[in-house]
């Protein structure tokens, strides 16, 4: 009997099912959207769900300077989630790039979308996808093929990710220029100085 042993089984082991929740957070982090079954889906939301807000509440307590012994990162928080997101760079993306989309949403920052049954077994099939990251919902409901758009509109998170993006690579660009700029000049009087003593 299995009173109060809340979740579905999915026809795994604890270690397969423990696995299988891993990684396809991983890839739904990663990617932000991924075709699934049904009930995995149903499985997977609150799992990835917790992380979420593990994260956001670790951004929010870097920003506030909230932690301890003067840190700036909060260690703890991120290997709390590393015990279950193993890919680093995906790791770096929750903490660096989605907390801060997802600061000031309470919740919910999944949405499962049912896909019908399956042709070989008849399974049902869902998409699980990131609210901020995911294309806005008008309530039209097309049966035949989606034609390719030209001018597709970005969400905000999209927007915010990509500005902050372009403003960290205009810095650096200025940084190098820059540096080119003070070495050009001291290289210069040396080039002078060789030439009037070849001379």
């Amino acid at each position: 009997m299995r009173h109060l042993r809340s979740g579905r089984k999915l026809k795994r082991t604890a270690s397969h099912r423990k696995a299988l929740l891993n990684n396809m957070a991983t890839s739904l982090l990663q990617h932000k959207k991924i075709a699934t079954t049904e009930a995995k889906a149903k499985e997977l939301r609150p799992f990835v769900e917790r992380l979420i807000t593990k994260a956001k509440n670790a951004y929010i307590a870097e920003q506030n300077g909230q932690l301890q012994n003067g840190h700036t990162i909060d260690v703890h928080a991120r290997r709390t989630v590393g015990r279950y997101i193993k890919d680093k760079a995906v790791l770096q993306e929750l903490f660096d790039a989605i907390a801060p989309v997802v600061e000031n949403r309470p919740g919910g920052y999944c949405r499962i979308i049912k896909t019908g049954v399956r042709h070989g077994d008849g399974g049902r099939t869902a998409v699980i996808e990131l609210v901020d990251w995911a294309e806005s919902q008008d309530g039209k409901r097309t049966l035949g093929r989606k034609k390719k758009r030209k001018d597709v509109p970005q969400n905000p998170a999209q927007q915010r990710v990509q500005q902050q993006v372009a403003a960290s690579v205009a810095a650096a660009v200025a940084q190098v220029e820059a540096a080119e700029k003070t070495v050009a000049e001291e290289v210069a009087p040396e080039a002078a100085s060789e030439e009037k003593a070849a001379e």
